[in-house]
């Protein structure tokens, strides 16, 4: 049942493709209590309205002379002295708590702009002026989906987030790693990469985006993080855009496997694993995500609880995703009978995992003797 609906079918990857634009919700006052419960809304010094009143902007090229969709703003003098100030405590707030004893050797050496994201981010260049290392982190519109998706990432991935509120600003941390389309075209070829490795991650991650149901994971809108392991590499896929969180209706665009971008990856799989390994490697994930959820369940509770209650995407496409997937999962009542989002995600987080859930109790058991 698990490994059936992965193949790679090109005509499907041609034709699953996410809104051009998906609309911006807002935070509604459950979700603000659950952010203010919980440490995540929190008062900032700069917001992102007070980013927006640059005088100009240079288009940013990468390292080989390359436009990005990125540009590079300019402020004007007096403003500039307050927003730096306010985005280094920013960074303070993010790294240490608010703790602005190391502040001082610290400089913001560039901030850039993307209008092409639905969150229309500004990306934060902290420089130390000591040794000229850099971190960055990013200021956005705050959304509802985005914010569900950074709190599901958070409770059901191996990943932490962090990321903070503050009215309608939305701060996150940068997510370390290789971007995916670039990793695609520059590494996934190279003599030393390990794509069994690679092609069981890739399983895995796209078992975490359909449970969670975290669409549009094209493959710039993930990074493949890689760390040396003891004779050879490890592999780690990342999300980092969480906007398309449970708004689309359609089921294949919860699946990775299904973007035309993912090709490579989709076919790497099926030429190194063969059927019984993607079950076991999807049953792997699900059962790591069923100890997640058990550890975080009752802050999984209280935020499906809200998403429930919340709109963060159309009726027509609720009801179009609950078909879907009741009849992907072979007729499941109760998929037909939500009316929202968030009570999607919590009747398919019990319709993958129940299986697991079940065997939670006998091996707590065991492991407590």
């Amino acid at each position: 049942m698990l490994a059936k609906y992965f193949h790679n079918d090109q005509s499907q990857g041609e034709s699953v493709k996410p809104s051009r634009k998906k609309p911006m919700f807002p935070v509604g006052e459950q979700l603000r209590a659950f952010l203010k419960l919980h440490g995540r809304e929190v008062k900032l010094p700069v917001a992102y309205r007070d980013l927006q009143r640059f005088i100009y902007s240079v288009p940013h090229k990468d390292k080989e002379g390359k436009d990005t969709l990125w540009e590079t703003v300019v402020y004007d003098k007096r403003e500039w002295d307050y927003i730096r100030e306010g985005l280094v405590r920013i960074y303070a707030i993010l790294k240490t708590e608010g703790d602005m004893s190391f502040s001082k050797h610290l400089d913001v050496s560039r901030i850039d702009y993307c209008a092409f994201g639905n969150s229309q981010p500004f990306r934060i260049r902290i420089v130390n002026k000591f040794n000229d290392n850099y971190d960055h982190y990013y200021i956005k519109i705050a959304d509802a989906s985005r914010i569900y998706g950074l709190e599901l990432e958070h409770m059901l991935s191996p990943n932490r987030i962090t990321f903070f509120t503050s009215h309608q600003t939305l701060v996150e941390e940068h997510i370390p790693g290789i971007p995916g389309d670039t990793f695609i075209n520059q590494y996934l070829d190279r003599s030393d990469t390990n794509k069994i490795r690679l092609a069981k991650e890739f399983v895995k991650f796209n078992e975490r985006c359909f449970v969670r149901l975290l669409g549009d994971m094209r493959s710039y809108n993930f990074v493949v993080d890689i760390t040396p392991d003891i004779e050879d590499f490890q592999y780690r896929i990342r999300a980092i855009d969480f906007d398309q969180q449970s708004y689309e209706g359609r089921k294949n665009l919860y699946l990775p496997q299904f973007f035309k971008e993912n090709n490579p990856l989709v076919d790497m799989v099926l030429k190194y694993l063969n059927k019984d390994s993607i079950e076991q490697y999807q049953s792997e994930e699900r059962t790591m995500m069923t100890f997640r959820l058990v550890t975080a369940r009752y802050r999984m509770k209280e935020i499906l609880d809200i998403m429930g209650q919340d709109k963060i995407s159309t009726p027509e496409k609720i009801y179009q995703l609950g078909q879907e997937l009741s009849d992907f999962h072979g007729g499941k009542p109760n998929l037909l009978k939500c009316h929202s989002m968030g009570q999607l995600v919590k009747e398919h987080l019990k319709v993958c995992l129940r299986k697991n859930l079940l065997l939670i109790p006998r091996i707590q058991g065991r492991t407590g003797d």
